[in-house]
């Protein structure tokens, strides 16, 4: 009864595929010669510093937080909300998006394993940064494609690559990418952290974001874990 239940429930989600954001098709900027030089730029061997940030926003952070866990010398990644204007905001409260807040991922990485060059190559790849204040059919200021610079040399790469990838043409359209410097980042709720781990047989999970997560270790064969 259980096996026909969830069956039910699949197939009607397949039907409704369509209109889910994580869903939609990206282009393919892997083929750029500045994605190339994003990805390529290697970390840097005897790094003294254990960990450094990455504040990334790029549509449904279920999505951004289960590909970036795939990268190796990537060490946690935190779901939650930052850039608005409500202290303690809750997910329904920003899904109204009347509290100026957009879903962001933290994304702790280890310098001498992984550059945050190549923490940026990711995230052009992991969403589509020409969509205004949305991502799919996910719409609202909350959805909107921003990187959260947590000190100038951050602030610089994250400038530098939005204005060569739109120098390049590297997309149909024009990257509208924020680049912000970082605030106060509230924690989301529990139940958001890890959500793909934990919840890998609903079907969300396993027709929109498995998919995704398939495409991003295709792209980044290299510098996934095994």
């Amino acid at each position: 009864m259980k096996n026909s239940l969830l069956l039910s429930q699949s197939l009607i989600f397949v039907l409704l595929l369509p209109f889910f954001a994580c869903g939609q098709d990206h282009a393919d900027v892997s083929v750029s010669p500045v994605f190339q030089e994003m990805s390529t730029k290697k970390a840097v061997a005897g790094e003294t510093r254990k960990a450094d940030t990455a504040t990334l926003a790029a549509g449904c952070f279920w999505c951004v937080e289960a590909q970036f866990k795939e990268l190796k010398g990537v060490k946690k990644v935190i779901s939650g909300y930052i850039g608005g204007t409500v202290a303690n905001p809750s997910y329904e409260l920003v899904c109204t998006g009347t509290t100026g807040h957009a879903e962001a991922c933290n994304v702790v990485y280890d310098p001498s394993k992984i550059s945050y060059d190549e923490i940026l190559a990711a995230f052009f790849t992991a969403h589509d940064p020409t969509q205004l204040n949305r991502q799919g059919n996910d719409v609202g200021t909350q959805y909107r494609s921003a990187i959260f610079y947590h000190n100038p040399k951050q602030r610089q790469l994250a400038e530098y690559y939005v204005r060569r990838l739109n120098e390049e043409k590297a997309y149909a359209n024009k990257v509208v990418t924020e680049v912000q410097p970082y605030g106060t980042f509230y924690k989301a709720e529990n139940y958001h952290q890890d959500y793909y781990k934990q919840n890998k047989n609903q079907p969300y999970c396993m027709f929109v974001i498995a998919p995704e997560v398939a495409n991003f270790r295709k792209v980044f064969k290299d510098k996934v874990r095994k």
